[in-house]
Formats: structure tokens, sequence, C-alpha cells
């Protein structure tokens, strides 16, 4: 009998042996229309599932089916409902051979989880991730029965896309009796200087035995660097259920940054004298790395004073909705990266591990966010953003019961991830008179306001200032289990909320949409630290932050385009990204770029002079528009006048047109920073070349493109040996991309693989093909901006896999995958 057996972990609770849990499910959406029924049976493991489909996890099922009017556009026209997951676990636990545990990294929503029929537990929030004891249910004839109930009945329940199901990767995990504590292990920086590092470590432990008969442990923690040379040890005696310290010190430390994310790894094994095996127990990834925050110089990360640049993301990518591979992200945060984007923030919940973990990897700084929604529910937009009558459906309805679990699963959870750097209780939860007012809603400090007010100041409306004391104790459960970190909050009424405690409730104070009250409050509260925590594409916020010191960064809404939050029928999202739902640069994330970037950027779209439905100005003339959303389009009738708008972070640009350079020098447009020159337009080529010190630092050119002839693939990346992202494009006879075709596309995928989905990026309409069930072997979407991606999971890494597009007049063009 092996108390104390120590084996390898691979997941993110940090303790005993884990595998994957994502195959081999199955699962049945309760529809009426399709009159399928659920029945209290489906958690009984003899209930016939034969009929049932077949998944793999992540999954959601929201995004599988058809967009329709009468659903959320909150939710991006797509239904939610009940569905339910079933599973056979075979594997057997004789009495003191240990304990058993399930992981979901989340499951939206309302999740009930059963083994052989027994309720384990339930998880309202969708965003959380949590653990179940399975041992005391398991058969000791290893006949075993998994089943999980999601309930997404209440389907207008936030204000974007959340999805349906179990989207996030679920892990089996076996442990002795006596373990490291789930989420028990964590560090703190104490001390680093070039010569050496002082690192605290956690050790929690956990005793599951029912004899609690006295043990003998003893903790070894070992710090590796990233070639796996041990740099540091420490050892402590601990109990079977206790909390230990110890102190490494590291010689020549090698900090973490977001131009330099080095990462140790820290390994943690518990001994004892019925041990039988040695090997690590718990395995994290560390990066040391200190954070100042200042009043009036703003943030420094390793003692350099710096300007966070970021973004907020939602969950979803696209067709594939919330259930997104690692490499999809990988992709999407790398394209962030090279727009000079270092900061990402969770909008507004804990996103899954993974995406945590390529930060780390990739060195973008982290806000991370609990919760969107307190006690009240929030506006939830029906029949398009802003339109109509809104719902009111939303986690407000659990808010008492969870909240502060919730919170506290998300700080242990993410706590040893170098790169969250701050903590947000919440997200504009001071909407005036959504639902909260105060009678500073009459006076005259309204001025401040950047949201909507729906009036003045409504007696019978709850009063503002139970705001401040829910943020005193949510602040209160997140500085209980970490204080290395400030906590913050995102402010969407800034002046309303001055008047209560949560300003001074949290240590950073984030203000959405309202630069305009930077200086006035700066000099009003002098020890506030301030920063956008939510903000518009345009220059003049950008310069709010760069031309203040005390002001240390700003969050782009957003870094991607994401679905829900929709406009009128059919719209799928939003398209406030620097990225596309492909995950490709938008001419946006170019301009921000230029504003951004530290190295050289040059990019060039175009457009006619005079746009339908602009403004005239005086004597009937169009008012100048420099536009930072210029497509890259070299297509248009001889002659016709074009504008042509650099962004360029160059001191200075030149053009050139089939060889020759337009003399005239580009006009800077001040409202935008940007460049631009007013030209005929001819066929051909077109090229900026951005020059510094008489040299040319980067290029961009644009070709004018014939009819499409054929199609052409690449394949982008291709990682984690299992999913590829393929673009698809239409060129022509001379290979150059045809940015205006929009053909329709069919592609078959053969061998052993199934197709996740197919993403043109067009935010208009219901146009991309979702997760489609694995008996499709062929599917179609037309091109947008002459572009797509597909997306596919191969089942066998070393299998070759075939991927054809074919379409109507245009010439077919293949690829082979794993070869």
């Amino acid at each position: 009998m092996a108390l104390c057996l120590s084996l390898r972990t691979v997941a993110q609770v940090s303790f005993g042996q884990a595998e994957k849990l994502n195959d081999d499910w199955l699962f049945l959406r309760a529809d009426s229309a399709w009159k399928i029924t659920e029945t209290p049976e489906m958690k009984n493991p003899d209930y016939d599932d034969s009929q049932w489909r077949r998944v793999t996890l992540p999954h959601d099922w929201s995004v599988e089916l058809p967009m329709s009017p009468d659903k959320a556009s909150c939710q991006g026209y797509l239904p939610g409902g009940t569905g339910w997951y079933r599973r056979s676990l075979p594997l057997t636990l004789e009495e003191g051979q240990g304990r058993l545990y399930l992981y979901f990294e989340g499951i939206y929503s309302h999740s009930e989880v059963y083994l052989n029929g027994h309720l384990l537990g339930r998880r309202p929030s969708g965003f959380s991730s949590f653990l179940y004891d399975l041992t005391p249910y398991v058969n000791s004839d290893g006949r075993n029965v998994l089943a999980v109930r999601v309930d997404h009945s209440e389907e207008a329940d936030a204000r974007w896309y959340t999805g349906s199901g179990i989207n996030r990767d679920v892990w089996l995990i076996r442990a002795p009796e006596v373990h490291l504590a789930p989420w028990g292990t964590a560090y703190r920086l104490l001390s680093i200087n070039k010569s050496k590092a002082v690192v605290e470590v956690d050790v929690e432990t956990t005793d599951t035995r029912h004899d609690k008969t006295p043990l003998k442990l003893k903790a070894t923690v070992e710090l590796r660097d990233a070639d796996g040379r041990v740099v540091a040890t420490a050892q402590t005696p601990i109990g079977p259920q206790e909390k230990r310290s110890v102190r490494l010190t590291v010689k020549n430390p090698q900090p973490w940054s977001v131009d330099h994310p080095y990462l140790y790894t820290l390994e943690t094994r518990i001994n004892c004298q019925l041990s039988i095996v040695n090997y690590p127990l718990s395995t994290i990834k560390v990066g040391l790395r200190t954070l100042d925050f200042s009043p009036d110089r703003g943030f420094a990360l390793n003692g350099k004073w710096m300007k966070v640049k970021g973004v907020c993301v939602h969950d979803d990518a696209g067709c594939l909705g919330t259930a997104v591979p690692r490499e999809v992200w990988r992709q999407r945060l790398l394209a962030l990266k090279g727009l000079g984007v270092n900061a990402i923030r969770m909008s507004h919940n804990p996103h899954a591990p993974m995406v945590y973990d390529l930060c780390d990897e990739l060195g973008l700084l982290v806000m991370d966010e609990a919760s969107d929604e307190w006690e009240f529910p929030k506006r939830k937009w029906l029949k398009g953003w802003n339109q109509g009558v809104p719902g009111f459906q939303g986690s407000y309805s659990y808010f008492e019961e969870w909240i502060e679990r919730d919170v506290a699963d998300m700080v242990r959870r993410d706590r040893c991830h170098p790169s969250v750097f701050m903590w947000s209780i919440g997200n504009e939860v001071d909407y005036p008179n959504d639902p909260y007012s105060h009678p500073v809603l009459d006076g005259n400090g309204t001025g401040g306001f950047t949201q909507p007010m729906y009036g003045g100041y409504k007696p019978e409306q709850p009063n503002a200032e139970r705001i401040g004391r829910i943020a005193q104790r949510l602040a209160g459960v997140v500085r209980s289990i970490d204080r290395s970190r400030p906590v913050t909050g995102a402010l969407a009424g800034v002046v309303m909320s001055n008047e209560t405690a949560y300003p001074e409730a949290v240590d950073v104070v984030g203000y959405n949409y309202t630069e305009s009250r930077y200086k006035e409050d700066h000099e009003r509260y002098p020890r506030r630290v301030i920063y956008g925590s939510e903000n518009r594409h345009d220059l003049p916020a950008w310069l709010a932050v760069s031309d203040n010191e005390h002001i240390f960064g700003q969050f782009i809404w957003t870094g991607i385009d994401y679905l829900g939050e929709s406009g009128v029928w059919p719209a799928r999202g939003s398209s406030a990204g620097l990225l596309d739902l492909k995950g490709e640069v938008k001419p946006i994330g170019h301009y921000r770029a230029m504003l951004w970037s530290e190295t050289p950027v040059c990019y060039i779209g175009t457009y006619p002079t005079r746009q339908p439905g602009r403004r005239q100005g005086r004597q009937g003339r169009q008012q100048e528009w420099v536009s930072p959303y210029a497509p890259a389009v070299w297509n248009y009738e001889e002659g016709q006048r074009i504008r042509v708008v650099c962004y360029s972070n160059a001191p200075d640009v030149a053009l050139w047109l089939n060889g020759q350079r337009i003399g005239q020098p580009a006009r800077l447009d001040s409202a935008t920073a940007i460049r631009y020159w007013d030209i005929d337009y001819q066929p051909g080529t077109l090229r900026a070349e951005a020059i510094d010190d008489g040299k040319v630092t980067a290029s961009h050119e644009l070709k004018t493109s014939g009819q499409a002839l054929a199609l052409r693939l690449s394949v982008t990346r291709q990682a984690d040996d299992r999913v590829a992202i393929v673009v698809v494009e239409a060129v022509d006879a001379d290979g150059t991309p045809v940015p205006l075709a929009d053909n329709d596309v069919a592609l078959r995928i053969d061998g052993r693989a199934r197709l996740l989905g197919m993403e043109n990026g067009d935010i208009s309409g219901p146009t991309p093909v979702r997760r489609a069930p694995d008996y499709r072997p062929v599917a179609h979407l037309r091109l947008h901006g002459g572009r797509l991606v597909a997306y596919v999971e191969s089942d066998d890494p070393s299998a070759p896999v075939t991927v054809t597009a074919t379409s109507q007049f245009l010439q077919p063009a293949a690829v082979v995958l794993n070869h």
C-alpha cells in the first residue's frame, strides 16, 4: 500500500498523475423541435445512449447550430438549451489505493456531474474550473459511467457569446490518499538582483485517509532552469494536512519579461516512509519578475517603467465557438504581439488555462478578470446591440452563493502564472442606472460619463454605495490568497463610483472610456493609480496615455473580432478587433502597430476619395476623411481618384507607382497621425517604403489583380501534432491574390482527420461552416476578402491527410498534412 505515491503531473491543478479525458464522449441536446426530451434517467449508468452522437472535447454545441433571428443578438443569434454528455470509465480502485479525481477546466453552464448515477456536484459558473472526488462512487467491477448535464436554457445570460457545453479540457487525476492540495503549490519572488533571487514556495498537503494516523513526510522543492539543470533546492518536514513554506536562492537569475519570457520549472514532491516511487509530483512553470505601480509614474516591470499596450479578448474563435484549440490561440496571440501588444485582458471572465500558459511562454502580461455582473443583472440585448427591449438573464442569480468561491478559485488557479499582473474583481458593474443610481447623476459632475446614463438620479434604483461594499468584500478574498499583485476593477461610471468606496477598495483603478477624467482625477485623488481598462482605437485615446506619465497603459476594445454583442440580424458579432474572426490582421491592426510597435511598420491601404454617405462640408465639398480601416486593394477604374493611406512609424515614407516615385509629398492628418496621398488610379504595382536615416526599413506592396483563376492552399501552423490551420485564397494567372473574390469553395478532407470548421471572417451574416459533425466529408463556404481558413484536426499525427479545395470555374488546389 502506497500512501504517498509520487507521480508526474500534467494537468494544471498541479498534483497527482493526470490524463486528458477528452475522447469517446457521447452527446445529446434536448430539442423540442426534434421531440428530444431529457429525462432524469440520463444520469444512470444503464441508460441507453446508443443513439447519441460521439464527440471529442472541448465541445461547443451552440456554434454547430444555425443562427436564427428569434435568438438573442447578445449570443450571436445562436441557441443554447440543455445538453447531456456521457462517457464510460473503465477503472477500478481498491480500498486504500488512493483517490480518483475529475477536473473540469470549464463547462458552460449550470453543470451537474454524475458518476454511476451519484451527483458529484453542481457548478453554475461556466467560466470556473473545478474538481470532484470520484473515489466513493467507483464500482469495483470497473464498469463506471460519467454523465454531465449542462443547462444553458437561459440563452441570453451574458452580453457576448459564451458557447454551450464542456468547452474546455477534462482531466482524470490519480493521487495517493495523502497528496499535494489542488492548486496548493505557489511561489512568491521576495527579492531579485543580477546575482541572486530569493523565492518563497508554499507547499500544501491534503489528507483523505479515514484513520488520520500520524505520518512523517518531507517535501522536496527543486527549481530547474530552461535547460533542465537544478539551480536551487530546499526541503521541509510537513504533515499530511498542512501548509509549509520554504525558500530558494537562485544565483544569476534570469528575469521574466515581455521581451524575454524566461521560464524556470518548479518541481515539488512528497516523500514518506512508505513511498515506493520518487518522481516529481507537481510541476509548474515559474517566472521571476517584479511589479511596481505608482500614482505618478505608472507601472514598472522589473524596475523598468513602461506603457502597457493591452487588448481585451473574449473566449471564442469564430466558427470554432469557445472550443478553441491551443494552436489557434497561439497564432492569434503571436499576431497580436507582432502589432506591439504586450498585455491581454481576459474579458470578462477567467479563460481556459492554456491561454495563460501561452501568455507565459510568449511574454504577454495578463489582467485576469472574475466577472461582468454582480448582484443585479445588466441589460442583454436581444434584437441588436442597443436596440429594442433588453433581457435580464445572467449570473446575478447565483452571485451571493458563489462569487467568493469563484473569485478565490480564479486566484488560486492562476496565481503561479508570471504573466498575470492584476486581479480584476469586476467589469462595468457601475453603469449609471444599470441598475445602480446616485444623486451625483443629477449634479454638474455628470460630464465625465462616457457610457449610457439612462437618465438622472433614480432613488427607486439600488444605491451605488452597495458597489463599494461588494468591492471591499471581493478585494478581501483576493488578498487573502495573493498579495503579490494589485486588485483592480474596470469602472464604467467613474464619476458615480468616485462617490462610493469602490475606487478605494482596489489598489489600481481602471477607467473604461473615460480619458477625460485622467488629469482631473489625478489631481483630485493623488494617491490613485489610474489606467485605461477599456478604450477606443482612436489616436486621442492613446495620446491620453502616452502624454501622461501617470497613466500606465490602456486596453483596446478589442484585440480580436468576436461572436455575440451583435448588431441587428443577421450580424454574427462585433467587428471591433485588431484581428478578424480568422485571426488575421485587419487594417486597424496595422494602424495600431504604427502607434505601438517598436519595430519598423509600413502598411498601405486605399479607397476612393469620395465616400458615399460621408458628411459634406461648406460649399457642398466632402470633408477630409483619413481612415485607419483602409483595405489593401489596388483594383479601381482607370483614372479614378484614390486616397492612399500609409500607416508607418518611420520618420519618412515614399510612395511608388509602377516604378515611378509619386512626386507630391505625403500629407499628415493630425487627427490620426496617418500620412496619405490622393492620386489617379493606374493598374500595376503600388509600393510604399518606410525610410529612416536615408535607409528603407520596411515596405508594403499592392498589385492589381486579374480575374480569379485558381485556388491556393497554405498551412500557417501545424503545432500540437494535431491541428492545422489551412489558408485558402483565390489567385489570378500570375499568382497574385484576388482580394475581391467571393467564390464558393468546397473543402474535402481525406484521411484520419476531421474538419473543425471553416471561417471567412465576414461578421455581417451567418455564413461560416461551424464545427461540423464527424461524418461530413465536404463543406462549403464563400471566400471573403479573397480568403478563408479551415481548421483540420488529425486523429493520427503520423498518418497523411489530404485537404482539397475546389470551386466552380477555378483551378483546384490540394495540400498534404503530416508528411
